[in-house]
């Protein structure tokens, strides 16, 4: 498989130079937005990018084989790079397909629930690619030079690179292959943003071999972790407490809490203190899993598949924790890939609820006297108290090898070991029991 990654160099030196170069791209982009509208019924039958790219040049660049065209780009837009063209041709093609999808499923659905059709596409904030030998050419190690818009024409200026920059790019990208720079603004800097392209190999170790790192992002510890087999046995536990971060993080939200008590509203500064520290919180903990993840040698890592969409009701607190397990997940999954694990999913419903003994419900806070103030533990039904995070990562890791043993069966096999194992053919009460029952009976039957 593919990874893509893209790194950051500053552009020392320059801060407005750019923006005519800018505007004209956007101005370029909107331009062909435009003629792919007009001549939809044409680009339709376009198979690829590249016959979308040589129709909308045939419709509007003159040459000395085609003396006239419809729509003359050449006349608004005068000694306008070709590549950089041809990169607003398929910018434009792409929004174009986008808007007359989605036009299509529109105009298919019940008017009496559809809501607004969607509207004409525009260039946007976008930014150009600096193609190489075209726009961008690497004169030095941290000089190069870009063609851009520059009084009323179109030449090269050379720009200087930050030395950090491409000293970091140097030392961790040697091994990829670098791909077309793109032009970004943040803020009021300007940079070169590196793309890097890699490939790599996933393992593919039976289920029956494999060792997986099963993972819990907990509301009281960053994440609870479990090295299990496809047996049922747990090979090492490991907990990740940052409590200093997470009694920072509490401080912040007390005080926006409080700000919001006094009539406050718009409260950015305080707000991006708070993600600033649940930033920090994720980047640690996506550590602490690969490193565990490398060290016990894990063909896979699975998470809870968490529904994250739509609008994240609930205390401040608990949308934090939401936006802060995407955040870890993402970064998790990147960085697995480069080392080939896998990355796995399972249903999150029930991995807290449940005792990893099946013994049944589990009783968490208030519902139990001896839990009663603390949501980090839990009551199993025979009276034992357990670590919740550490019970629900039991859990994660079980339901992870059910499915797969499973699945890797044949359909007729798979449904004579769900009737002698009934409590596995629904997914969301599975626990640890389960998996070591079903295992069980796949010795049995050998």
């Amino acid at each position: 498989m593919k990874i893509m990654s893209t790194y950051s160099v500053k552009i020392k030196e320059y801060n407005h130079i750019f923006k005519d170069t800018i505007r004209l791209y956007r101005r370029a982009v909107d331009f062909y937005i435009q003629v792919i509208l007009n001549e939809w019924d044409q680009f339709a039958q376009c198979f690829n990018q590249k016959q979308a790219v040589q129709l909308a040049e045939g419709f509007s660049v003159m040459t000395k084989n085609r003396p006239v065209v419809r729509y003359d780009f050449g006349m608004e837009f005068y000694k306008f790079p070709s590549y950089i063209r041809r990169a607003a041709i398929a910018e434009g093609y792409g929004k174009v397909s986008s808007y007359q999808s989605n036009l299509k499923k529109w105009e298919s659905a019940d008017p009496r629930q559809r809501g607004c059709a969607p509207s004409i596409p525009k260039a946007g904030c976008i930014y150009p690619a600096m193609y190489k030998g075209n726009m961008f050419l690497r004169t030095d190690e941290y000089k190069a030079k870009l063609k851009v818009f520059y009084h009323n024409t179109w030449d090269w200026i050379s720009v200087s690179l930050r030395k950090t920059d491409v000293d970091y790019v140097k030392r961790h990208c040697t091994s990829r292959k670098e791909c077309v720079p793109t032009l970004q603004k943040r803020g009021k800097q300007w940079f070169l943003d590196f793309a890097f392209e890699e490939k790599t190999e996933l393992n593919h170790t039976e289920v029956f071999d494999q060792t997986v790192l099963a993972v819990d992002l907990g509301l009281n510890n960053a994440c609870t972790c479990s090295v299990m087999r496809a047996d049922g046995t747990v090979l090492g536990r490991r907990f990740f407490r940052l409590a200093r971060e997470y009694d920072s993080l509490k401080r912040k939200i007390d005080h926006v809490k409080k700000s919001q008590r006094h009539g406050a509203r718009k409260l950015s500064r305080q707000w991006k203190l708070v993600c600033g520290v649940n930033d920090d919180i994720a980047v640690k903990t996506a550590h602490f899993i690969m490193d565990l993840a490398v060290e016990c040698h894990a063909d896979a890592i699975v998470f809870e598949h968490l529904d994250l969409g739509g609008r994240t009701h609930g205390a401040k607190k608990m949308r934090l924790h939401l936006w802060k397990a995407r955040y870890v997940q993402s970064m998790v999954t990147d960085k697995a890939h480069r080392y080939g694990i896998r990355i796995a999913r399972v249903n999150a419903w029930g991995t807290s609820r449940f005792a990893f003994d099946g013994s049944g419900r589990v009783l968490r806070g208030n519902e139990s006297s001896k839990t009663r103030g603390s949501y980090g533990l839990c009551e199993f039904p025979t009276g034992k108290l357990y670590n919740c995070d550490l019970n629900a990562s039991y859990n994660i890791g079980a339901r992870y090898f059910i499915r797969e043993i499973i699945k890797s069966l044949p359909a007729t096999d798979g449904q004579r070991l769900l009737a002698k194992v009934p409590e596995a053919v629904h997914r969301s009460t599975c626990t640890l029991s389960t998996l070591i029952s079903l295992d069980a009976e796949l010795h049995a039957a050998v």
